[in-house]
């Protein structure tokens, strides 16, 4: 089948002013997000690309095959750094300029004015690296690779070695060979790249709203004070922690804290010294424990901590780090901190049901006020 070549590229360039318009009003208006500003940049690129090398059968060919071919790589040098950015990254300057930049050169210097095909080996080898390198960003991220964006970045690899495959039929069949007029022309190259501006637009804004939910549950379950979880966001992490430690029989503690005679110091220096004293002790919290660990609020001045793995040994030394931490804090706050009680309890195969830890841990706590506040004790048949 012999494609029209000019038709798809016209094609090609309305496909990518409707996605890019579209994009930029329902997406990036909304977001003002860097990855959907690159991929607005992205889809600008190739369609001034497209324009370029519809020129190419006009006396203008001579520059307008060098721009064409520049700005396609530019453009997927901005899918590569609007990839790059989901992963709050920011992209190198030297290679956003050095593809364009070698694509219009190698172009300019193969007669641009009578090969139809001037720079074209430079231009795919640019392409399959740029796109390539856009697959492998959507890719990284570890664990946190959503579905969509590992479906993005299948789509972009499959792209990259279409060029790649359209590279090798270049070099060894040569562009006027059938396999290459047949499925690897500028005809093909315009169909695949509607296809995937299409459907990695759509990811994106599929994306966009995967984001915007992950917002809104990080929101519903932290505390807007501390930017601890609050209760409902530790009791549902605490619950998925236990179910890890039951089956191996893993150790573990759970702590309650609570602020010493914190109305005295809403009362004697105000309210806002009150919300300072709750927010050094929750940078107290995470300077001392591990990142596996879970803090919560669970409201007022009570805080709750669960601590997978740790003894009650190391629980100990855990809450007295974070009321020497909280005591220093006291010095840049110009009024001096509350101290802390603690009520520990330990986690073991017997004794794992959340509420059931709650409780008992309560009831340590109220042990070390009955003490006379400012110490831990360790609840439970210890």
């Amino acid at each position: 089948m012999v494609l029209d070549t000019t038709t798809l590229r016209v094609a090609f360039a309305v496909v990518a002013s409707t996605l890019g318009i579209l994009f930029y009003l329902a997406e990036f208006r909304t977001t003002r997000s860097p990855y959907s500003a690159w991929w607005c940049v992205s889809l600008a690129l190739f369609l001034a690309g497209s324009a370029a090398l519809l020129l190419g059968g006009t006396p203008y060919r001579w520059w307008a095959e060098p721009a064409g071919n520049a700005l396609l790589v530019a453009g997927a040098s901005a899918i590569w750094a609007s990839a790059r950015s989901l992963r709050a990254l920011r992209p190198h300057a030297g290679l956003l300029v050095a593809g364009p930049l070698l694509a219009g050169t190698a172009a300019m210097l193969d007669s641009p004015a009578s090969n139809p095909m001037a720079g074209d080996p430079a231009y795919l080898a640019l392409m399959c690296v740029m796109i390539g390198l856009a697959a492998r960003e959507l890719w990284l991220g570890g664990l946190e690779v959503s579905t969509i964006r590992a479906s993005m970045a299948i789509a972009a690899a499959s792209v990259s070695a279409f060029y790649l495959c359209r590279l090798a039929v270049f070099g060894f069949d040569s562009p006027r060979g059938t396999l290459y007029n047949t499925c690897f022309d500028a005809g093909a190259a315009a169909l695949v790249g509607m296809a995937f501006l299409s459907v990695a637009s759509f990811s994106m804004f599929a994306l966009s709203a995967e984001a915007r939910a992950r917002v809104l549950r990080t929101a519903a379950a932290q505390d807007g004070l501390t930017g601890l979880l609050n209760r409902t966001g530790f009791l549902e992490g605490a619950c998925q922690e236990l179910q890890k430690i039951r089956p191996g029989g893993r150790q573990g503690c759970l702590v309650l804290a609570d602020l010493d005679h914190f109305k005295v110091v809403n009362d004697d220096h105000g309210h806002a010294a009150g919300d300072t004293a709750l927010k050094a002790f929750a940078n107290a919290c995470r300077a001392s424990v591990r990142s596996s660990d879970l803090i919560g609020r669970l409201g007022g001045e009570e805080f709750i901590l669960l601590l997978p793995g740790a003894g009650t040994t190391r629980a100990q030394e855990i809450v007295a780090s974070i009321s020497t931490r909280l005591e220093a804090a006291g010095t840049s706050a110009l009024f001096p901190m509350p101290t802390a009680s603690y009520g520990i309890i330990s986690i073991g195969p017997e004794r794992n049901d959340l509420d059931e830890l709650i409780a008992a841990a309560d009831s340590a706590l109220y042990e070390a006020k009955r003490r006379g506040r400012n110490r831990a004790v360790i609840g439970g048949n210890q």
